[in-house]
């Protein structure tokens, strides 16, 4: 790629960086041994206190509509490329983000603090063992330097990898600059290198916009279906693969409000849970207008866009009827999750709990049997009317009880990166005790096994954790 999109520089050091937690799981994306990464030049070259051997760090440039608002050149303000690691499944670029100034800091230090460091960290593994397409965090590092945001905090660093980290924005960039040669050189950078499979089409750029268009669609059917909120759906967030990027003020649905607002910073409920649907689809449409130029007329940019409503909805209702243990696809379904949906908002049942408990409703079942799903309601009957038009449409496909409670124990995650449990491990580490952040690590990554030895990690929210919030402060 030509200068134009990146600045070469070095990361700035970090005083007396310690090794905190790797992921097996994403060390084995680049042949990596998790137990190594612990040793000193490891720590050193993954908080970016040195340089590896043919290693050329550098901050790319992007752009992006922050809260629905164009807000002009972005950038990795605190994030360096290190460059690519070989891996079974292909080239992984390895990213710092908390390694210092860059270009484009704007008003900030270019770190990223010890709390939203862990946040980022366990919930890119946890996304990844959900199935749901995202970055990975490779390793965590942290020092005792201060860094100033609402209070003094310490400095830490992620290191994520993803196949690339170019995102809407990116292209969005070289659209409003009026740089059409830099948009089309872009436009075959990711063409060639993640979908090799439109090169030979008639229209490359049409399909690319497409291919992107389902992708997020599918991404964000799989938010819904886990109860995930991003909180921040800026443009400059959202990848170009289709892939979970930049974990800041996200949460995990506990009692279910449709119109839930993770994130303190977003007053007016823009990326609420209800509204990823619609946002991730005015995104795409950004995306579009950028590539227009190369697509060359807006019927053929519309006819990409008009993939996501379907694709969403097919892939979510495919998600739905997995997650209710239902093998086949019948016209009455959609009123019968529908009202699911109303009867969890009336009552602000837990989102979690509510799928893994249905998973042991027995067929043949009564109160006292439902009662580890029917006591998250408040309105019993309700549920009871709803429970038994459930058990009418599974007795239609002679559904059976052991089956159906496997292969939803495999759909329906018994463990999610609730807020409480991130800010109890948060509080540990800030006292230097980083075994809560191994224990969560641990447990995320079998989200669907039963665990009998971390009951208590899937257990409701205590009363204390009602009064967690999260901001875009990192």
């Amino acid at each position: 790629m030509p200068p134009a999109f990146y600045t070469r520089l070095m990361p700035t050091p970090l005083p007396s960086p310690y090794f905190i937690a790797a992921s097996a799981g994403a060390a084995a994306q680049v042949a990596l041994d998790p137990q190594a990464l612990a040793q000193e030049d490891f720590v050193a070259v993954f908080t970016g206190n040195k340089v590896a051997v043919r290693s050329q760090p550098l901050s790319a440039v992007y752009s992006g509509h922050q809260f629905g608002v164009w807000a002009g050149q972005l950038g990795d303000g605190r994030a360096i490329v290190l460059g690519d690691l070989p891996g079974p499944d292909g080239p992984m670029e390895v990213q710092l983000k908390g390694a210092g100034l860059t270009p484009y800091s704007r008003m900030g230090d270019g770190r990223a603090v010890l709390r939203s460091s862990i946040r980022e960290f366990l919930c890119s593994e946890a996304m990844a063992a959900l199935g749901i397409p995202t970055t990975r965090a490779l390793m965590l590092t942290g020092s005792h330097q201060r860094v100033m945001r609402e209070t003094v905090e310490t400095a830490a660093v992620v290191t994520r990898m993803a196949p690339t980290f170019v995102r809407f924005g990116s292209f969005e960039h070289w659209h409003y600059r009026g740089k059409q040669d830099e948009l089309r050189i872009l436009a075959d950078y990711v063409i060639k290198g993640w979908y090799p499979q439109l090169l030979d089409a008639a229209n490359p750029y049409k399909e690319l916009l497409t291919e992107v268009t389902r992708r997020t669609a599918h991404m964000i059917a799989g938010w819904q279906a886990v109860g995930f909120m991003h909180g921040v759906m800026n443009t400059d967030n959202m990848s170009i693969l289709g892939l979970t990027l930049d974990y800041g003020p996200f949460g995990f649905m506990e009692a279910f409000d449709a119109n839930h607002i993770c994130n303190h910073t977003d007053q007016g409920g823009r990326y609420s849970y209800a509204n990823q649907v619609p946002v991730g689809h005015w995104n795409c449409y950004a995306l579009g207008n950028a590539l227009l130029p190369l697509i060359g007329t807006p019927e053929d940019t519309e006819e990409a866009l008009d993939v996501y409503r379907p694709a969403f909805g097919a892939r979510l209702d495919e998600l739905l009827h997995a997650k209710l243990g239902l093998f086949d696809a019948r016209e009455e379904d959609s009123a019968l999750f529908d009202d699911m949906f109303k009867l969890l908002q009336a009552n602000h049942a837990d989102f979690t709990l509510f799928f893994r408990r249905l998973g042991d409703l027995a067929l043949e079942g009564g109160v006292e049997q439902d009662a580890p799903v029917r006591d998250l309601f408040l309105d019993r009957e309700a549920f009871d009317a709803w429970a038994g038009r459930y058990r009418a449409r599974l007795r239609q496909e002679n559904s059976q009880d052991a089956l159906r409670r496997a292969a939803m124990q495999r759909t329906n995650p018994k463990y999610v990166l609730r807020n409480y449990l991130a800010q109890t491990a948060i509080e540990q580490a800030q006292n230097g005790d980083f075994s809560g952040v191994h224990k969560l690590l641990a447990i995320l990554a079998r989200p669907f096994d039963e665990q009998p030895e971390n009951e208590s990690y899937a257990a409701l929210p205590p009363d204390w954790a009602a009064h967690l919030e999260v901001s875009c402060s990192s």
